[in-house]
């Protein structure tokens, strides 16, 4: 596992996992951080194909403006564009199962599912499809179509999840491939067969970040302004099946 942060973020080893913090600041800068087990590969080579990953965790807000979660995903906006700064890698479309915090300024769903809160969520796409060239093409001067293209590419499910997310939960993920179950001390909270396409790495972060792909059209991606926020995890366990 690799931790990385933005400066005057920090992660602090504890007695049983970690705890992840960002500082206040405006919105003028990205602020990160994270824990990952793909750094520095290409996607190709990303560790995992299917898992169970269970961790206890809390959060210090019921509304960090940005985002945060844990989970597994093909990192796929490639640049710094979306939840850690990776080296460069091409865009693609996006693959991913994960407990999900996302503020209101986030959309990120391209066919009306809950994107907003914390959810359980799911993306399964194709690693190349047509639509892909006109959708490039387009994208910057019609977000509506190129969602709406987008929508019959990508796969997804998504429930919101009422949690007390400032109290310590068990969580829990089961990612096989043909469904993803989402726990929540121990009793299934969400299941759901629309399973992400592997291989992909295993995610926790928090950061202030937000992307939206509204039903109106509106694309919009940016920083938000904040004060100090921080996840804490502990008893983390990851298992490939």
């Amino acid at each position: 596992m690799k931790a990385r942060t933005t400066p005057n973020a920090s992660i602090e080893k504890t007695e049983k996992g970690y705890l992840m913090k960002i500082p206040a600041g405006d919105s003028s800068a990205y602020r990160f951080a994270q824990i990952d087990d793909y750094f520095g590969l290409p996607r190709k080579k990303f560790p995992h194909h299917s898992l169970t990953l269970s961790l206890r965790a809390r959060v210090s807000s019921l509304a960090i403006p940005g985002t945060w979660g844990f989970g597994v995903w093909n990192d796929p906006f490639g640049m710094s564009l979306g939840f850690g700064a990776n080296r460069f890698r091409l865009p693609i479309l996006p693959n991913a199962a994960w407990f999900f915090g996302a503020s209101q300024e986030n959309y990120l769903s391209f066919s009306d599912k809950p994107a907003q809160g914390f959810l359980a969520q799911s993306f399964c796409s194709p690693k190349f499809h047509p639509s892909l060239i006109p959708a490039g093409l387009v994208l910057p001067f019609s977000p509506k179509t190129t969602r709406h293209m987008l929508s019959k590419v990508v796969l997804e499910d998504s429930s919101v999840l009422e949690v007390d997310v400032t109290q310590w939960h068990v969580y829990k993920l089961e990612w096989s491939s043909n469904r993803v179950v989402w726990y929540v001390d121990e009793a299934p909270v969400f299941e759901s067969p629309i399973s992400p396409h592997p291989p992909l790495g295993l995610v926790i972060w928090i950061d202030n970040q937000y992307a939206a792909f509204d039903p109106k059209g509106k694309v919009a991606f940016g920083v938000l302004e904040g004060n100090e926020e921080w996840m804490e995890i502990e008893d983390l366990v990851v298992q490939n099946i």
